[in-house]
């Protein structure tokens, strides 16, 4: 045995955020895909640029700390279906500025619901008290995580 103890797994909190987060990121992938032909990046592209217009691939990848390449085959398939757009950037001929289209905001629209549907089973169980706790540990955790970076 080593020096530095047992790790044991089910207890680890990287593992067990990990765990949670692909439990439920695989529970709305499925809803979103079924009904509006858009995987989970897609989405969470579609989400950000809701509420953030006329952003470029690499705040995109900035904000959702997701892979460079997942935002750029998301942000291809999405522009081929028309729902997003992408203009040239006057600043930088290399960058595109991205925004929802119109088919785009529908689709947002129908999913907004959804997702806070889901958000508030999720918290079901919970007083606001300990939804306020989680909050606070959720936003100290990711504080934590960027200063690991």
């Amino acid at each position: 045995m080593s020096d530095t103890g047992v790790l044991i797994l089910e207890e680890f909190l990287p593992f067990r955020l990990s765990v949670l987060s692909n439990r439920v990121s695989s529970a709305v992938a499925k809803l979103y895909e079924d009904r509006f032909d858009l995987k989970l990046p897609e989405w969470r592209i579609m989400a950000i640029l809701g509420r953030n217009p006329n952003l470029t691939a690499s705040q995109i990848v900035d904000i959702s700390r997701m892979d460079k390449v997942a935002i750029s085959r998301a942000v291809k398939r999405l522009v081929e279906m028309e729902r997003l757009t992408a203009t040239g950037d006057p600043q930088d001929a290399r960058r595109q500025r991205l925004n929802l289209s119109d088919e785009g905001w529908k689709i947002y629209d129908q999913i907004v619901p959804l997702a806070l549907s889901v958000e508030e089973k999720l918290l079901a169980g919970m007083n606001e008290e300990e939804r306020a706790a989680l909050h606070t540990a959720i936003t100290l955790l990711d504080r934590a995580a960027a200063k690991l970076d």
